[in-house]
């Protein structure tokens, strides 16, 4: 399969993007570190659904248990009650790069010249086709087909050095997008990006400290939020507490803005931000540029949620559910046939008639990437006897491909990218369409407004990207 598509389940995954990878490690002594990173990663679910895997230390060798599915089916008590450890990382994995199997399952786990190694990661790089050539010629051997394996072999061939500078000097060799945790006997390691693109935060329980992908899951766990992971930095926990330290200094801050949007639960805080509010924000910014006579402001559920409270807050106009997701569709179902494939979107969300009928709506979700669900609610709207549909999308249009561990894939299938507002609006059946400005978005984020990696809409890209238009061409080279 190649990356970016999805077997046909558009019409149940609706038109945003898929969710990258999750993180979730702990150092913490006397406690039950498997059970609680199996708690962080439950926390972290939405980020990926394909694979769930926990590597756990016990100061002598790792333990590890991964497989295909959900936090929740990958493991049980008996499961969980076979480790011994003080120290564990886990991952939970939407596969941007390399095919979605059991292989390609994190955490990784090493024997080394310096012991045992285990490796979660979330990101993508984008120099993963001159590395791979330059391990291959040296000798490397790999047991997958993802880039974060990538990494732990560049770290190996740094043996003379500290695994604190091996680290250092594979980020020199390292481009791309990257919050990795790393795990040896003894010690917790969490690296981010120079850029920052993807995020990871640092937290507290005690005596016992906790890297994550997103502070919701440091809430899970009953953890204090200490601070987000700074960009470029290093942090190892051991018996000895906490230090870290700075790897690049000076370079351009480019956090993930799609993390803001869509990808982050709205309980988390990033990076300064607290993710409900920011997308509120979101929602009183498109109300403010698209002035519009309407009855009801609606969601699409869930991700557009709190942008629709903030249009109706900005607005005055009445904020109302008008369609109820189905939330117990799973990572597998039998899908309707061919004959029945308008179907598909009925599983997931069925309009409220009593609520509807009659109403000229606004309708709010977070973005629209391959234009291929919108039309189809909008068709349930008007079945319900609505007297106009106006779609606001509390995003910018997406135009470019990402190459930084995101499922936005090549320009022919982005809907922005091939057509223009007028015919988008036309093809989806709408009376209105109004998608955030990029100017509009960057201004919520007031003086930290240039933080923020844009790409997909600006085709502005902080790092470095291959010289391809098709971003799936570029994971399979």
């Amino acid at each position: 399969m190649l990356e970016g598509y999805n077997n046909g389940l558009d019409d149940l995954q609706g038109d945003q993007p898929r969710e990258e990878c999750g993180i979730f490690g702990i150092h913490g002594p006397g406690l039950d570190v498997a059970r609680l990173t199996y708690y962080g990663l439950y926390a972290l679910q939405h980020r990926g659904q394909e694979s769930a895997g926990i590597a756990v230390s016990d100061g002598k060798m790792i333990q590890l248990q991964k497989d295909m599915g959900l936090v929740s089916e990958v493991f049980d008590h008996e499961k969980l009650n076979s480790f011994n450890g003080h120290v564990a990382i886990g991952h939970v994995r939407y596969s941007t790069t390399g095919t979605n199997n059991r292989l390609n399952a994190q955490p990784f786990v090493f024997h080394t010249s310096r012991g045992m190694l285990a490796l979660a990661h979330n990101g993508n790089l984008t120099n993963i086709s001159q590395l791979r050539s330059f391990l291959f010629s040296a000798g490397s051997a790999f047991q997958s087909t993802t880039d974060s394996e990538i990494i732990v072999n560049l770290i190996a061939r740094h043996s003379k050095e500290s695994l604190v500078e091996a680290i250092k000097q594979s980020m020199e060799e390292i481009k791309g997008a990257y919050s990795i945790l790393l795990l040896n006997e003894n010690k917790l390691i969490g690296i981010r990006d120079p850029h920052g693109i993807r995020p990871m935060c640092l937290g507290r329980r005690g005596n016992a400290y906790i890297l994550a992908s997103e502070s919701c899951a440091l809430d899970t766990v009953g953890a204090e939020f200490i601070r987000d992971v700074e960009p470029g930095e290093i942090i190892i926990i051991d018996d000895n507490g906490l230090t870290s330290c700075q790897a690049f200094q000076g370079r351009r801050r480019a956090h993930c803005v799609f993390e803001y949007i869509y990808f982050a639960r709205a309980d988390s805080n990033m990076d300064g931000f607290k993710i409900n509010q920011v997308r509120r924000e979101m929602g009183r910014q498109l109300a403010r540029e698209y002035p519009v006579d309407a009855d009801i402001v609606i969601p699409v559920p869930d991700s557009g949620i709190a942008a629709a409270r903030g249009f109706a807050a900005e607005s005055g106009i009445p904020f109302e559910e008008g369609l109820m997701k189905n939330r117990y569709i799973g990572r597998t179902f039998i899908q309707p046939s061919q004959s029945i494939r308008d179907l598909g979107v009925r599983l997931k969300l069925n309009p409220i008639r009593d609520v509807l009928d009659g109403k000229r709506v606004v309708i709010v979700d977070d973005s629209i990437v391959r234009g291929t669900t919108s039309g189809k609610i909008v068709n349930m709207l008007r079945e319900t006897g609505v007297k106009g549909v106006h779609f606001c999308i509390s995003s910018p249009p997406v135009i470019k491909p990402c190459f930084y561990g995101i499922d936005i894939s090549n320009e022919k299938e982005l809907i922005a990218c091939r057509k223009p507002l007028r015919e988008i609006r036309q093809l989806i059946g709408a009376d209105g369409l109004h998608y955030l400005s990029l100017e509009g978005l960057l201004e919520i984020f007031g003086k930290k407004r240039d933080n923020f990696c844009t790409a997909c809409f600006s085709g502005d890209y902080p790092v470095e990207i291959p010289q391809v238009q098709d971003r799936d061409k570029f994971l399979l080279e």
